[in-house]
């Protein structure tokens, strides 16, 4: 079967980063085999060199990150960063708050829906990233993705972090199954799917990774993520991309698709 291409969020390595500055972890991130990355900030250097520094590396980026959810004040710098980095992803997303009652969970939809208005002219796509928040019951009785797909324009789609989806109650290769093409982006991690509760490498928890790739007709790049890690960073950043194309659920850049 084709396999999707596998980036790192960049967030995933701020603390090394910030340790050893951010040109000589990226290199540690491309001479893993990782094919794209999906950047947080650029913590230490500037959109425009962080953007020469990917593309003497070969890798690619798939998106950026922008919080909060963009508004026209964020249009030209997030236009500018783009172009520096040859991307046309911005992901997004919002907090417990704007997703606790189906009221919140709707108005948050709708400042979604201004967002990717906002862009679409410029042929620029925007995501929405979840958290477990999205995944519990609200008010209604339905869980707030429920009604996020309800509200939500087409033209915003859903990057799946499947570690948070479990870890709200659902099932992430059902989810994936259901979304369909609205999440071409999934965000991998692993662990025991507590909150709370530091997060281990692919393929070393309770996740079900060969179920969720099964289910996922429509991916177009499996993302890496950590926002904390029981063991060293760098290490489970390499063993996730290992255990992710051993298994043949992904490629690298060096890598022929199957």
């Amino acid at each position: 079967m084709n396999t999707p291409p596998i980036a790192l969020q960049l967030y995933s390595v701020r603390d090394a980063i910030a340790r050893q500055g951010y040109d000589a972890v990226v290199r540690q991130v491309a001479a893993m085999g990782y094919a794209g990355v999906e950047t947080a900030g650029f913590p230490g250097t500037t959109p425009l060199a962080a953007g020469r520094l990917f593309h003497d590396l070969g890798l690619t980026v798939c998106s950026i990150h922008s919080f909060p959810i963009p508004t026209d004040a964020h249009q030209a710098e997030i236009l500018d960063t783009l172009a520096a980095l040859g991307c046309r992803v911005v992901v997004t997303g919002a907090g417990p708050e704007d997703f606790s009652t189906q009221a919140s969970t709707m108005a948050t939809c709708e400042k979604l829906n201004a967002a990717a208005a906002l862009f679409r002219p410029a042929g620029v796509r925007l995501g929405v990233h979840n958290h477990w928040w999205e995944f519990l019951p609200v008010d209604s009785g339905k869980r707030a993705y429920e009604h996020m797909l309800e509200c939500l324009s087409p033209d915003v789609f859903f990057e799946i972090d499947t570690y948070w989806v479990k870890t709200g109650g659902a099932d992430p290769a059902q989810v994936v199954r259901q979304l369909g093409p609205r999440a071409p982006f999934l965000h991998i991690k692993d662990g025991p799917a507590q909150r709370g509760v530091p997060q281990l490498p692919a393929g070393s928890g309770v996740l079900d990774f060969p179920a969720v790739a099964n289910a996922a007709e429509h991916t177009e790049w499996m993302i890496v993520e950590f926002d904390s890690c029981a063991t060293d960073m760098l290490d489970a950043v390499h063993a996730s991309y290992a255990y992710l194309t051993g298994a043949g659920l992904a490629h690298g850049a060096a890598q022929v698709i199957r």
